[in-house]
């Protein structure tokens, strides 16, 4: 299959307590969770009883889903923070989800276009993420659509990712 054209694709934002969308953004991040990209492991049973419900409760939580013939390919879940350095507010796309039988057709191209979209009329200075240095496809992806490694200084190299589980 070619890539999309944008007609092809509907984009909508999620609205967390709409079943069919809710059912939607939980089965693909399943999918992501279960592929070796997202970990290799699946939503537990908790996570899928309390993420809809948690990201409701956000605020500055929005999800978009990618549709093609009413059949859900793509998402994005992002949180709306604050870039200190700039003191405005900035996009970070926490999880893209692409089905693997649409990888490689603009679908995520498509999501980010959306998400930029979003985050210029809510005044936002720049969207971050983060993706898995083995991960080429998205990395690729990315720089396609504009993002670049993050470095305020060339001598001191980019920024990794770091996490400390606290559970």
């Amino acid at each position: 299959m070619a890539a999309l054209a944008a007609g092809e694709l509907k984009i909508i934002e999620v609205d967390y307590q709409n079943r069919e969308q809710g059912a939607a953004l939980l089965y693909l991040l399943d999918c992501y969770a279960s592929d070796p990209m997202g970990g290799g492991t699946p939503l537990s049973a908790a996570v899928r009883d309390k993420l809809l419900p948690a990201l409701a409760a956000m605020p500055h939580a929005f999800s978009l889903l990618a549709y093609c013939n009413h059949q859900a390919v793509g998402l994005v879940n992002c949180f709306i923070t604050l870039s200190t350095f700039s003191c405005q507010p900035l996009v970070n796309i926490h999880d893209v989800v692409v089905l693997p039988a649409w990888r490689g057709k603009g679908v995520s191209q498509l999501l980010l276009s959306q998400v930029e979209v979003i985050a210029r009329a809510r005044g936002c200075c720049k969207l971050t993420l983060e993706v898995l240095k083995g991960n080429a496809p998205a990395r690729s992806a990315y720089r396609r659509f504009g993002f670049s490694e993050y470095i305020l200084d060339a001598a001191m190299g980019s920024a990794d990712f770091w996490e400390k589980p606290l559970s």
